[in-house]
């Protein structure tokens, strides 16, 4: 879907700000870049020695790259009328302050899961939570990550009977495309049903 031309938005399409968060080195940076009908603003840096120190990169193979800001890209949704302004954020503690800054005017959040470490998933949903935003859960589909029925999965995270939980593969645009899709559905009813 990509092209290496920039499309403008035309006239109708509607923004629409969502975060993109999660644990550290659960695909959130994949995910915008899968997603993103233009080239995505990425902010990875080459992981040092020293980074060791604080990011914990036990279980993670090949991880040599961390986002130290945020990830940024676009997607219009089918039918035109939406243009989700995707912003991926980095999932590190020290990262917080940049969370509390780009939630402003965010209509919610997908908060990515990672099967094998579904306990680091919790902070974020905290945070967004007490930051008053609505979110959905995709649970990222790694290939050695074990396979647990949806019920595992929404009494692990303790979710609201409305929350959306999908399953999603960061590197598949099909994928990605149904877990914000869901998302936007269930926020645009909140909205509704808030009104």
């Amino acid at each position: 879907m990509r092209s290496s031309e920039p499309r403008y938005l035309s006239g109708g399409v509607h923004p629409v700000k969502i975060l993109v968060t999660g644990p550290f080195a659960v695909g959130k940076t994949t995910l915008v870049g899968t997603v993103s009908e233009i080239p995505p603003l990425r902010t990875e840096e080459v992981m040092t020695q020293r980074g060791e120190l604080v990011d914990d990169l036990v279980g993670m193979r090949g991880k040599s790259t961390t986002t130290v800001a945020i990830d940024f890209g676009r997607r219009t949704l089918p039918g035109g009328a939406l243009a989700l302004y995707l912003f991926g954020m980095a999932g590190q503690e020290r990262f917080v302050p940049l969370w509390h800054d780009f939630a402003h005017g965010a209509l919610g959040a997908l908060v990515l899961a990672d099967p094998r470490r579904v306990q680091d998933s919790f902070t974020a949903m905290t945070r967004l939570e007490e930051m008053g935003l609505r979110y959905a859960v995709a649970v990222n589909q790694f290939d050695d990550a074990p396979h647990h029925p949806d019920h595992e999965y929404r009494q692990a995270f303790d979710l609201d009977p409305t929350t959306p939980l999908v399953r999603c593969d960061a590197r598949d645009h099909g994928s990605v495309l149904r877990a914000l899709i869901a998302l936007v559905e269930y926020l645009l009813v909140a909205r509704q049903e808030a009104s």
